[in-house]
């Protein structure tokens, strides 16, 4: 309800509202009353008397004596003008849509069809296999990588002078002044290519990418490049043997990013390149085995400034190189130990996307004061480790604590004596805050004594690359043994890889591989060269489970072992800021029982993460039309796991006309003469013939394809033959319905009836044929029917929208909706209505939906046709004592969901009923004639709560204004000497912050909202309201054949009294203790199959020394000139 509780009356009585000498009311026996507790608010006392009033004026409105009111609505006139409308709309749109003629043809041929039961088990079977056979192709591809990469760093020595040339794919095509290709700049051919998003490539030949902060002529760098050449025909080579490939690359630990095909890499709007691979999940992933982290801060007093700022960026550089496999908590220490998150006290918590982000907030809060006491923090620490490996909770592999000081520690011995000796099963990583090197003996001595690595950090520069050092620690045991673990990432949308480019909204899986040095010289120093990764679109991973095969409701989806939606069509990984589409925060860690919510207790989770193979059936609620309507399915979920991989798959089939296919047949002579009409075209989305392999066949689409198949012009061409069949049969039945439009359009010639602008019908095979009866320039809607409305035609995961109405209207009936213009941030003014039917075959006793079919009619028309049915007051067409038009009535033609199609007031057309008229609303969810369905959103985004600043400033004089002015340039230049030399991670985190500050309205969040449904079996009703010193009379009569509902009421009485009923989603409040229970709440999950902890020839003295920033010189001296230029103008 809009005012924040669902209201309803517990006591209806219609016997009471029903006229003297009408027929009496009976609800719906099913019907039940929703209430939601209502939050104490400041207002809520006069709420709660504003209700109360509310309340007894419902129950008095039960008990009155009958009484007319001030204006009397005769029944049966309405109930006249509902039948001659229906009559009149059915007429037209029978008419005009040729659904009759449609349903005829099918029946026609119903004796040469075949409905067939669908197998759900073997359908997701075979969908598997097909899934598991395209990844393994690219685990070869990447497997060909790293073996090539290992004999090529076999095969090399050291060279510390070295001069190389290389593509650098930031330089590449770069001329100076001169006209000169800038250096490792030189001419870099590339095209435009259809299979990488159409983006400029060179698919002979990979470049070098490195971030900002790398010096692209360090020896380590140049000696990497060079080895790496040799992967140059390893890429060619697997993109000719699987076309299919997207991007392949090596990441290097020492900074550098191979990418093929080569590429212009495009810096950021201030000129700096961020992106390093070795912050990337398939960096981190591949490079280590799941782990469990503790980190330990200092919070002391002597932490304070720069040192504080230091090691907040080192806890989130920590908390970047984690992943949903890891575990981890923060705890903070002085003279106390503080959990950062109360919650999480004496526990570990996945760090998924939303834990760390969360961290992340709560470290920028972290203030300095007291003395710091490390023991009592290592103590908490190993306990909390001890606690979760013996419960095998956590990762339940590697363990680790990170200490981050600025080294006053002391008392640390008898910790690491008690939990960590000799076995030291826990290693420990020391950060040295600061220049200061006084205690830098103790803390290499605690991360050399526990199979740590020790590092200073003295700015922000050194931050990144010395938190990578215990990746490196970490990888020791698994590159010693050579295991080649492979691994697949959750969902991502790569939008640091290419910044500029929309492709970069696309989701991803990548398959990543680690790269290890075989000298036999540095094997017990566990050296890890890289990581090999290849990029596997999503959206081409869900073509292989073919959207026909799943019926007008059925969809495939996939999530990972973690629980974690992969591919969903209920998934939105964007929100709209402004004009511009963003990834959500929280896009990648969203929970399958976050979408499939009416599983409650997780069985169809709990059995798709446990990798088992059955069926499951669930009652939903499925949301339509961007939530304003539902649909309640029955469905038949089947699962099963993807071999090889931390994916399941599931498929969903609808019971009823989901469970079967529609099977047909005919010439491929008079298939392909029909398949060639004008009017007709297939769904853009679905795979009929594969042509995005072949550069040859990139340019056709899906019908050019499927002609030059069934010709044989192109026997290359690989094509779903029983797809390509169907719509064959499909094209041979509709090919009757173009001549029948023609011949209507030829006949229209009266203006008044040029008000249906389009014809149009689709069938389950993906077939669509229109035809205008207006010039295209008088069309209402033109995005009706084009690809890029999404609603209105045939995508990978939905059919359209007046497809998947129909289906579920009774047979003969026409669902009738508004269509909208949409403007950039949201619906604009309606503009059309469309109508349409299913069209039913039956053989058998088991009936199919064959097709849909309707039309397109300006709103305008739709009011005439009501207007002049209104007009009447016999079936002789006598004129009428009571019309629609009078001031004491009004008139609504309202659809099975409550939102206005007509009305005398033209701005209310398209608003939902109980938003213009709360009472009538009210009162007929009283009733029960319309009944309130919650549904939840766990993907909502929701605005933050504002805070409010006095607007008034003090009066400054313009000395103390240039003194505060100056100083505060002088703090900024000094923070900037600082820490330049992390320009790259610095600016971008400054930047971030800046757009933090500016931009952040909304956050994750929980919504609750009501769709309101009409209970068909109630075709009519009325009743009194008593509004204070009047009553408002209502009739409300079903208009037959469609979806909508005639209401007349009595506007001269203000029933103002009672509040607006809203669609308006709330965000669902939980209060402390809910919300902790929730975020401490630990979900099943299936584990990853290796884990890699120690290796007993791991060199463990290799433990760390003096800090090694990795800014370079050039980057070093640039500040120096910003902070001598302002000290000359200010003196």
């Amino acid at each position: 309800m809009g005012w924040g509780c669902s209201f309803l009356s517990p006591y209806p009585d219609p016997g009471r509202i029903t006229m003297p000498g009408l027929p009496r009311f009976y609800p719906n026996p099913g019907f039940t009353y929703n209430w939601a507790p209502c939050h104490q608010q400041p207002g809520a006392w006069a709420f709660l008397q504003k209700t109360t009033v509310i309340l007894w004026l419902l129950l008095s409105s039960t008990s009155l004596a009958p009484t007319w009111g001030q204006t009397k609505i005769p029944l049966e006139t309405v109930k006249l003008w509902a039948e001659t409308f229906g009559r009149g709309l059915y007429d037209t749109v029978t008419r005009y849509s040729g659904s009759l003629l449609l349903q005829k043809k099918y029946k026609d041929v119903e004796s040469s069809l075949q409905i067939e039961e669908v197998d759900g088990l073997e359908l997701v079977r075979k969908f598997s296999e097909d899934m598991e056979n395209m990844l393994r192709r690219k685990v070869e591809a990447v497997k060909s990588l790293v073996e090539a990469a290992e004999e090529a760093d076999l095969n090399h020595e050291f060279n510390a002078s070295l001069v190389f040339d290389y593509y650098n794919s930031v330089l590449i095509n770069e001329k100076d002044e001169n006209g000169n290709y800038v250096e490792l700049g030189a001419e870099f051919v590339l095209e435009s290519n259809a299979h990488f998003s159409n983006l400029r490539v060179n698919t002979s030949i990979s470049n070098v990418q490195l971030p900002t902060n790398v010096y692209n002529k360090d020896p380590d760098i140049l000696n990497g490049v060079y080895m790496s050449e040799a992967l140059n025909p390893v890429f060619v080579e697997n993109f000719q043997r699987d076309p299919t490939l997207t991007w392949q690359y090596f990441g290097s630990a020492t900074g550098f990013f191979r990418i093929y095909p080569g590429i212009k890499w495009t810096p950021d709007e201030n000129g700096v390149i961020t992106f390093d691979c070795r912050n990337r999940g398939w960096y981190i992933q591949a490079a280590t085995s799941p782990k469990d982290i503790v980190i330990l801060v200092d919070i002391s007093g002597s932490m304070k400034g720069l040192r504080m700022a230091i090691a907040k960026h080192t806890i989130i550089t920590i908390l970047d190189t984690l992943g949903e496999n890891d575990f981890v908590n923060i705890i903070a220490y002085n003279d106390y130990v503080h959990y950062i998150e109360p919650c999480f006290k004496g526990i570990l918590v996945q760090a998924d996307r939303d834990n760390r982000e969360h961290f992340k907030q709560l470290v920028e809060e972290l203030v300095v004061k007291g003395v710091g006491v490390v023991d009592q923090a290592l103590n908490e620490a190993f306990q909390i480790l001890k606690k979760f490996q013996e419960a095998r909770q956590g990762s339940v592999c590697n363990q680790a604590i990170m200490l981050i000081t600025d080294g006053a520690v002391e008392g640390y011995e008898p910790i690491f004596e008690k939990y960590n000796w000799p076995d030291r099963k826990v290693r420990v990583f020391t950060y040295l805050i600061g220049r200061e090197v006084s205690f830098a003996d103790r803390l290499k001595w605690i991360a050399c004594n526990n199979k740590g690595y020790y590092t200073q950090i003295s700015t922000l520069a050194d931050a990144q690359e010395n938190v990578m050092e215990y990746l490196h620690v970490l990888s020791r045991p698994m590159v010693i043994n050579h295991d080649h673990d492979i691994i697949w990432t959750e969902a991502y949308m790569d939008s640091k890889l290419f910044t500029s480019k929309s492709q970069s909204l696309m989701l991803l899986t990548t398959v990543a591989m680690p790269v290890f040095s075989k000298k036999n010289e540095t094997r017990s120093h566990g050296i890890l060269l890289g990581v090999v990764g290849s990029d596997v679109t999503l959206r081409e991973l869900m073509k292989l489970a073919p959207r026909y095969k799943l019926g007008v409701h059925g969809y495939a989806f996939m999530n990972t072992n973690n629980g974690y939606i992969l591919s969903h069509p209920d998934l939105r990984p964007l929100y709209r800021e402004g004009k511009k589409l963003k990834p959500k925060p929280n896009y990648n860690s969203v929970d399958l029982s976050e979408v499939e919510w009416e599983d409650k207790a997780e069985i169809l989770r709990t059995a798709m993460i446990n990798r088992e193979t059955g069926s499951f059936t669930m009652d939903v609620k499925a949301p339509l039309d961007k939530g304003k309507r539902v649909l309640f399915l029955t469905n038949d979920y089947f699962f099963t796991d993807i071999s090889d991989t931390p994916f399941s798959l599931g498929v969903v089939l609808s019971q009823g006309h989901g469970e079967y296919v529609l099977l047909g047949n005919t010439s491929v002579e008079e298939g392909l003469h029909d398949l060639l009409h004008p009017d007709l075209t297939v769904a853009n989305d679905w795979i009929y013939c594969i042509t995005d392999i072949d550069p040859d066949h990139r340019k056709l689409s899906q019908l050019e394809a499927m002609v030059r198949f069934l010709t044989g012009e192109d026997p290359d061409l690989e094509c779903d033959e029983e797809l390509v069949r169907e719509v064959l049969f499909d094209a041979v039945v509709t090919a009757p319905m173009e001549a029948y439009w023609t011949a209507l359009a030829l006949n229209i010639s009266d203006e008044s009836e040029q008000g249906v602008d389009v014809a149009f019908l689709g069938t389950r095979a993906g077939l669509l044929r229109s035809s205008l009866f207006v010039g295209s320039e008088k069309v209402s809607d033109r995005m009706f029917l084009m690809p890029d409305d999404e609603t209105s035609v045939f995508t990978m995961n939905n059919f359209p929208l007046w497809y998947r109405q129909a289906s579920e209207q009774p047979a003969g009936s026409f669902v009738f909706n508004l269509r909208w213009a949409e403007g950039p941030e949201g619906p604009g003014e309606p503009v059309a209505v469309t109508a349409s039917t299913a069209v039913t075959v039956t053989v058998d006793k088991k009936t199919a939906i064959a097709a849909a079919v309707g039309i397109q009619m300006k709103v305008e028309f739709l009011q005439r046709q009501f207007w002049a049915a209104t007009e009447q007051c016999s079936a002789m067409g006598e004129p009428c004592p009571k019309s629609c038009r009078d001031s004491d009535l009004d008139c609504f033609v309202v659809d099975n969901n409550g939102f206005i199609l007509i009305s005398e007031r033209s701005q209310e057309t398209g608003r939902f009923l109980g938003e213009v008229d709360g009472a009538v609303m009210t009162q007929l969810l009283n009733m029960g004639v319309f009944n309130q369905v919650t549904m939840y959103d766990y993907q909502a985004m929701c605005k933050l709560p504002d805070h409010h600043h006095s607007a008034a400033q003090p009066l400054v004089s313009p000395i103390s204004a240039l003194l505060m002015a100056t100083k505060w340039l002088m703090s900024e230049l000094l923070l900037l000497l600082l820490e330049w030399s992390a320009w790259g991670s610095w600016h971008d985190r400054v930047a971030e912050a800046h757009k933090h500050k500016k931009q952040e309205l909304l956050h994750p969040c929980d919504t609750e909202y009501p769709v309101f449904v009409h209970q068909t079996a109630i075709q009519e009703t009325n009743g009194i309201i008593q509004c204070g010193a009047c009553q408002k009379i209502f009739v409300m009569q079903q208009i037959p054949k469609t979806n909508l509902l005639l209401l007349v009421t009595d506007p001269t009485c203000d029933c103002s009294v009672f509040p607006p009923v809203l669609q308006k989603a709330t965000e669902v409040k939980y209060n402390a203790s809910v919300k902790c229970n929730r975020m401490r709440s630990q979900k099943p999950r299936r584990r990853p199959d290796s884990c890699h902890a120690f290796h007993p020839e791991e060199n463990a003295q290799d433990c760390g020394g003096a800090s090694d920033t990795s800014a370079w010189l050039p980057l070093l001296l640039l500040p120096l000139g910003a902070w001598v230029l302002p000290l000359q103008l200010l003196r």
